[in-house]
């Protein structure tokens, strides 16, 4: 780990490149951008002081989707390698909260631009006299995003997905709260304020929008070695669907926040996995999320 000073526009890394090291911020500011040095970049985001940039490339070891500048004189952050992550959690366990909060908020927010994406495509069948002026707008900027973030749509290698195969079992190794439930059982409630996550060991368990009413729907079934619960656990808020277990004995490990540091003592694997969990989450949302922003594209042509 090393801590590093920057002039305003020195440029930290570029998207694309290979990751090596992901970044917090102790004084200054930092800018992400797509395109940049291109006709049409525009800054993503702006990471201050405090804040951490560049973790996701890290945790899952894909390309750089942007990049970073500087935007103050004297910009300090600390870089820490790859190879450093673990030694830098156990000298600052609160940072692995850290990271999972950053990633989530990132999903929330993205969740919502999805979502809304997805409402412009329904309206693209509509009479022209139905599509207003901020429509128009939604069609300029997803017309952006198609063009100058096309890396970010890039798939893992299979290189990547061998890796992670090979990962060991959930059930593996340290685990402070381990339940089992019958079948039927509902493990938590759409609505719930419960600070805890879960991941299963063994069984399955059913995730539903409006569980026991006539308009209950199946979002999804989860088997062994999946997360779930993590976003309201982060969030703080309401959980957003049902989680039912499907088979006898079925097992998960509830995981509260003031589990992380013994975690991470005695189970370090876990916390990479949830990590990873989360960063994959995110991109495979912004995968979906630019694929809708094509297809939008695509319909309207000259309409862009």
């Amino acid at each position: 780990m090393a801590e590093k000073v920057f002039k305003k526009d020195d440029i930290i890394f570029r998207q694309g490149d290979e990751a090596k090291a992901f970044y917090k911020v102790l004084d200054g500011s930092v800018g992400i951008f797509a395109n940049y040095d291109g006709s049409e970049d525009v800054k993503l985001a702006e990471i201050k002081k405090g804040e951490f940039f560049g973790e996701m490339a890290v945790i899952d070891a894909a390309p750089r989707t942007g990049t970073a500048r500087v935007l103050e004189n004297g910009t300090r952050v600390l870089e820490i390698s790859t190879l450093e992550l673990n030694d830098y959690f156990a000298e600052d366990p609160d940072s692995i909260s850290g990271l999972m909060i950053v990633l989530s908020s990132r999903l929330r927010g993205l969740t919502k631009e999805y979502d809304h994406v997805k409402e412009v495509a329904a309206k693209l069948h509509l009479d022209d006299q139905d599509q207003d002026d901020d429509f128009l707008l939604d069609l300029k900027k997803y017309n952006y995003y198609y063009k100058v973030r096309p890396g970010s749509t890039t798939k893992p290698s299979a290189e990547i997905l061998r890796e992670e195969a090979a990962n060991k079992k959930h059930s593996d190794g340290f685990a402070k709260n381990v339940v089992s439930y019958q079948k039927g059982t509902v493990i938590c409630r759409e609505g719930d304020l419960v600070d805890c996550m879960y991941d299963i060991h063994w069984g399955r368990v059913g995730i539903y929008s409006n569980f026991g009413t006539p308009d209950q729907v199946e979002l999804t079934v989860l088997g062994a070695d999946n997360f779930f619960g993590e976003m309201g656990m982060i969030s703080g808020q309401p959980r957003s669907a049902t989680a039912v277990a499907l088979d006898d004995n079925t097992t998960v490990e509830i995981i509260y926040p003031q589990d992380f540091r013994e975690l991470f003592e005695k189970n370090p694997l876990k916390v990479d996995m949830i990590l990873k969990h989360l960063s994959n989450r995110l991109r495979v949302l912004t995968r979906q999320y630019l694929e809708e922003c094509e297809k939008i594209v695509k319909s309207t042509g000259a309409l862009v």
